[in-house]
């Protein structure tokens, strides 16, 4: 399943990372001492290993990571069963935490004050099934040569005729696409929609593909105008080591689409304890560590992620990129809609 299977230490102030080729086994004494997490995750960012060490330093327990897409993790709990080492399962999008709930593979979070209190309602699960816990808005980004950024002002505007040809996108294979489309599904109906996204096929400047990087790059370089990414892909070129990645950012610039409306499209990336969690207390403390201040500096700071939790310290090239009045949808529902998206986008040719 091409996974990735590590185990986080800490000497001193160091963190050594450890490869693990055996199945850990939840069941040991040293797990049922509570001295260890099982942590089944899709994040895949350096600046997590800062978060492991933090939960090592404050609780005394280490973190047992699996590594690997979301679709391969739910595929690898449902396989493992009642016997699934997992305590926590932590991915990327609402629409991949909707499909782990959908496979019964969550428990309900007990009643937790500190995760209640700080993290708003519009960014967890209504049921309490999971907590989302960095914010990631979707964002049009634009040529800053060939784009005046009052010409474009909402999702709905990317239909609009004068950017025949002109516009880039990911594939309808990607989920924040997907979810992206299920917020627009629930603000404007199925058929608008589709109606939408038949148009913004026509727009297009070439077939769909490629990472939210490249389309940046592609709108950098010229091949087109416009494009969708989230911002901390954006933020990651803005702050890179090399002069190279640091003009392409040069050349474009944010629009916040929707702000006098229903807001711009922010994404989540969450988890919630598994099933059948075999250390579920150590995952409740893990939960309630990644909504403390010091993890949600990390990942504002470190992965250019927005924080879920107010007062939070963000990197300035974060903070650069300016204010902006979010959707206040909740996340449950564009996951929900997911499903409804991709057929819209699949009829509608993007494919």
């Amino acid at each position: 399943m091409n996974m990735k299977r590590r185990t986080f230490l800490t000497a001193g102030a160091a963190m050594t990372t450890v490869a693990i080729h055996q199945l850990w086994n939840p069941r040991s004494s040293f797990a049922q001492n509570g001295k260890v997490l099982n942590l089944y995750s899709a994040r895949h960012y350096d600046a997590d290993n800062q978060v492991y060490e933090g939960f090592f330093n404050k609780t005394g327990i280490k973190v047992n990571l699996v590594e690997a897409s979301a679709d391969k993790l739910i595929e690898r709990v449902r396989s493992e069963g009642a016997n699934s080492p997992a305590d926590v399962i932590v991915t990327v999008d609402a629409g991949n935490l909707w499909r782990t709930q959908q496979s019964d593979l969550f428990q309900k979070i007990p009643m937790s004050s500190l995760l209640y209190s700080r993290i708003k309602s519009s960014l967890r699960d209504p049921d309490g099934y999971w907590f989302g816990f960095t914010k990631r808005a979707r964002v049009i980004i634009h040529n800053k040569e060939r784009v005046n950024p009052a010409d474009i002002a909402r999702y709905e505007d990317l239909a609009d005729q004068k950017w025949r040809g002109k516009l880039l996108l990911r594939s309808s294979s990607n989920v924040y696409n997907q979810s992206l489309v299920g917020s627009i599904v629930a603000a404007d109906g199925e058929s608008e929609t589709e109606n939408w996204a038949k148009s913004v096929v026509v727009n297009l400047a070439r077939r769909p593909g490629g990472n939210d990087i490249s389309q940046i790059k592609a709108v950098a370089a010229g091949e087109g105008d416009l494009t969708i990414a989230n911002t901390y892909y954006l933020a990651r070129l803005a702050n890179s080591s090399k002069p190279e990645d640091r003009e392409v950012a040069s050349k474009v610039g944010i629009i916040f689409p929707n702000q006098r409306d229903r807001g711009t499209h922010v994404n989540i990336s969450g988890g919630g304890i598994a099933k059948f969690a075999p250390n579920p207390e150590a995952a409740l403390q893990y939960l309630e560590y990644l909504a403390s201040p010091e993890a949600q500096q990390i990942f504002a700071g470190s992965n250019f992620e927005y924080p879920v939790v107010d007062g939070i310290p963000m990197n300035s090239v974060l903070t650069g990129f300016g204010q902006f009045k979010s959707d206040p949808l909740n996340p449950k529902v564009f996951g929900e809609k997911n499903a409804i998206a991709l057929q819209i986008m699949d009829r509608s040719g993007w494919t």
